[in-house]
């Protein structure tokens, strides 16, 4: 609750990946009543929480939410930042940016409300190494199904993995029987495939060195099935320990346990939510 008489703004910052030029801010004081309601551009955001005195704001998380955070708590506000999951519930009849702003701020003052820990911008710039790790992975995945699929159309075959797609290229490389443009193509498909594994070593190394500069990293590592990428990403997505208050807390925040449909005394437990972090959660997979 903000002190009497003073503001509680709570921007509506739209989705992520897209930029946002109009932001709409809605506020209370301390006895809960609207006292503001505004709309921003872009450009004016700064000047308008320059001139507002230290205040308590509430951001959905999303795509450049951190970076407004970090911008705020610059000016000497407390910013507070929240699950769109936890949002959605104090959402009224109809959707547009002043009711979503109304409901950030109505999500924010419930005193059993969960925070997301704003990342400062060396935490976003390691969580961006392993967002470019896992899309070269995908990619890889990709361009190696293409070349097997293109293969079998010739008769070309291999088994499963991908120790076994250089083979099968080094064979279509051999075949004189194959038409020249099939062979030009595989060619290409050929020269994106290496550079796909030299910029995935390149990614792996530089992950590698953040894990053995990290000492957190290293001490999950000796864990027994945790590795150093699993380790390092365990540093770089999960919040502070202290946001946990058991281990069964953390497990239900990464995903891990059943789903609860229990009713009138009936306990029900389904499969696991699959709720938290995918990436995270496939790398701990035992």
């Amino acid at each position: 609750m903000g002190s009497p008489g003073s503001e509680r703004g709570a921007p509506s910052n739209g989705r992520p990946y897209r930029k946002k030029h109009v932001f709409q801010l809605h506020g209370v004081n301390a006895a809960e009543e609207p006292v503001l309601r505004k709309k921003l551009r872009r450009q004016d955001m700064i000047t308008f929480f320059e001139k507002l005195p230290p205040t308590v704001i509430s951001i959905e998380a999303c795509g450049g939410s951190h970076h407004w955070a970090r911008l705020l708590q610059s000016l000497g506000h407390e910013v507070r930042m929240l699950p769109p999951q936890f949002v959605k519930p104090y959402l009224k009849r109809g959707k547009n940016d002043a009711a979503d702003a109304e409901a950030i701020c109505e999500a924010m003052s419930r005193p059993t409300m969960r925070f997301v820990p704003v990342k400062s911008a060396d935490q976003q710039a390691a969580l961006m190494l392993v967002g470019l790790r896992d899309r070269l992975i995908r990619q890889r995945t990709q361009l190696a199904n293409a070349i097997r699929g293109y293969a079998a159309e010739f008769g070309l075959v291999a088994a499963k993995g991908l120790v076994k797609i250089e083979p099968l290229l080094e064979r279509i490389r051999e075949d004189d029987t194959l038409p020249a443009l099939a062979r030009e193509l595989f060619e290409i498909h050929t020269r994106e495939y290496a550079q796909l594994q030299a910029q995935l070593e390149e990614v792996d190394d530089k992950l590698m060195a953040w894990h053995r500069a990290d000492e957190c990293s290293r001490r999950l590592a000796r864990i027994p099935g945790v590795g150093p990428i699993g380790a390092s990403m365990l540093v770089m997505k999960t919040p502070t320990p202290e946001a946990f208050r058991s281990a069964r807390h953390f497990a239900a925040w990464l995903g891990l346990t059943p789903k609860d449909h229990s009713t009138a005394g009936r306990v029900r437990l389904g499969v696991i939510t699959r709720a938290g972090d995918e990436a995270l959660r496939s790398v701990l997979d035992p």
